[in-house]
């Protein structure tokens, strides 16, 4: 069957997510692990967002057991960014 319609295939579905500027990442202990990453913003290439996360691998998959998200505007200026909704089941 041929390709009709003008939506994308799904193999030609791509989510491009920006790339950090950096990522640190440490282990807390056998199972906990932060990572640190700042990513440029969309709007404005000198602001940023810095990312910072406390995760745990799981049988198949990770956990995020905490996160925190904070806005630095080109000024220099530090804000907290609203938690992010979790999926519902």
């Amino acid at each position: 069957m041929e390709h009709t319609n003008n939506f994308p295939k799904a193999n030609e579905c791509v989510i491009e997510l920006p790339k950090p500027k950096a990522t640190f990442r440490l282990r807390l202990s056998e199972k906990d692990f932060l990572s640190v990453s700042i990513f440029p913003t969309r709007k404005d290439p000198t602001a940023e967002v810095i990312s910072v996360q406390v995760r745990r691998p799981t049988e198949d998959d990770w956990e995020t057991v905490g996160r925190i998200a904070l806005y630095r505007s080109p000024e220099g200026d530090y804000s907290r960014l609203p938690d992010r909704e979790k999926p519902s089941k």
